[in-house]
């Protein structure tokens, strides 16, 4: 792709984080990115480290998705740096960010569900809702949304009903925008990934990865990588036909 286009993502700064990889491997494919975080330093170290390796232009900058001042903010930062000739044209809004909620619903708090469907849930409606004008306006586009296979099984994983929920709402937000978005040559998508090696599931212990490991039909967890892979084919030119698909990346571990 040669860096005609910027893909923006969120949630990318954590070292063992599908945003990461993902970022990584949309720079590996020639895209520019826009790395967008909690933690803006560590964005922009990010930011600097993919410019580094790969050749392709970069940029950090810190949001909270759950803030809507926090997502103009950083949308203006981003469309900035289009502007100034330093990112090409967006052309894909990729919404990783979140938390999980491994509270037994009796335990759960109204703040805590409304965080996590804040974070979650709101936060992929703010940061698209920022994003699309533009590509709306160039005619193409790629958005892809991070629900879980928790959305569909109702856990069973690590994340228990909050945050579930809050995935379950992202599957149908992808589909009600995949329709309406339908004649604009903007495609939205989600991945349902299952168990991943990511940090989201400090404070599980050996027994339990086990478990989730042993439930699993081909014997493991997912890479952050093998989900990447998932996310950026949903962003080719190659998958130009699909929208509003749900895409399953869970080693077997929900079979329809």
């Amino acid at each position: 792709m040669s860096s005609q286009r910027t893909a923006v993502i969120t949630g990318a700064s954590s070292e063992n984080g599908i945003g990461i990889a993902t970022a990584r491997r949309f720079a590996r494919d020639g895209w520019a990115v826009a790395v967008l975080d909690l933690a803006g330093d560590r964005a922009e170290v990010v930011a600097k480290s993919i410019t580094s390796e790969h050749g392709v232009p970069a940029f950090g900058h810190a949001v909270d998705v759950a803030d809507e001042t926090a997502v103009d903010a950083a949308r203006d930062a981003v469309t900035a740096e289009v502007t100034a000739g330093r990112l090409p044209e967006i052309g894909a809004v990729v919404n990783i960010a979140g938390i999980t909620s491994p509270v037994d619903f009796l335990d759960t708090t109204l703040d805590l569900w409304r965080r996590v469907m804040d974070v979650n849930a709101t936060g992929t409606y703010l940061v698209t809702k920022a994003f699309l004008p533009r590509m709306v306006d160039s005619g193409w586009g790629r958005i892809v949304n991070m629900s879980s296979v928790s959305a569909q099984r109702g856990g069973g994983v690590f994340g228990k009903v909050p945050y579930s929920a809050a995935k379950a709402a992202i599957l149908g937000f992808t589909k009600a925008l995949a329709r309406e978005l339908g004649p604009t040559g903007v495609t939205v998508n989600a991945v349902t990934p299952g168990a991943v090696d990511t940090d989201i599931r400090v404070g599980s212990t050996a027994e339990q990865e086990a478990q989730i490991a042993g439930s699993i039909p081909v014997g493991r967890t997912a890479t952050t990588e093998e989900v990447a892979a998932a996310i950026t084919f949903l962003c080719s030119a190659d998958s130009s036909y699909l929208t509003g698909v749900t895409l399953d990346v869970n080693g077997g571990s929900h079979l329809h």
